[in-house]
């Protein structure tokens, strides 16, 4: 079992998090970072005697270095709001602008690269008709905690590592700069392209 956690998030997420981790073992010592400089300081620290530390990472746009990942004795995993389909920043606005079906949230191994490693969980659902970003983005966040209580009784009391599941990430990954290009409107857009970019990205 490992013996300590390290929890990257924020700070409204935390008590939550530590809270469904301990549920299934009360003594699980879980330490909460909020930025690179807190998860460096402590992954990097000294792992506790006779066990090991794993890391999860929960909603954040902290980039883990690779010093950090590379520390840990078994994979490292990123829990992310959105699908594999929409890999990258602000996934739910692209989804409502690309008219997709579906969307969800992935749990999956860590790497350097942003949303690039194998792929331990996801949780679907249906993208209602007419939905704009942010109630979108509220029905992924609510997805992400239900895959996090999933996977939370493996993560806080079993060393091996989460089994990958046979999905793969696709779609191009968007940039938090792109995201803020197609809030802007120009003269000669139509008036549906007008009220689809509000309805995806205000």
């Amino acid at each position: 079992m490992p013996e300590e956690i390290i929890l990257l998030t924020g700070e409204a997420e935390a008590p939550h998090l530590a809270s469904v981790l301990q549920n299934h073992r009360p003594e699980l010592p879980v330490f909460i970072a909020q930025n690179r400089d807190q998860v460096e300081a402590t992954c990097l620290a000294p792992e506790p005697a006779g066990g090991s530390r794993r890391l999860i990472a929960y909603c954040t746009s902290v980039i883990v270095p690779a010093a950090v990942i590379d520390e840990m004795s078994g994979p490292a995993y990123n829990f992310h709001p959105g699908p594999p389909t929409y890999p990258g920043a602000r996934a739910a606005s692209f989804a409502i602008y690309e008219g997709a079906g579906r969307f969800g949230a992935t749990a999956h191994v860590m790497e350097e690269r942003v949303d690039a490693g194998p792929i331990v969980g996801v949780d679907w659902f249906d993208v209602p008709d007419g939905v704009k970003f942010m109630d979108l983005e509220l029905m992924a966040y609510k997805a992400l905690f239900s895959l996090f209580n999933r996977l939370a009784r493996h993560l806080a009391t079993d060393d091996a590592p989460l089994p990958e599941i046979s999905v793969q990430w696709s779609g191009r990954k968007t940039t938090e700069q792109e995201f803020q290009a197609m809030q802007e409107l120009v003269a000669d857009m139509s008036e549906d392209e007008i009220r689809l970019r509000y309805r995806a990205f205000g």
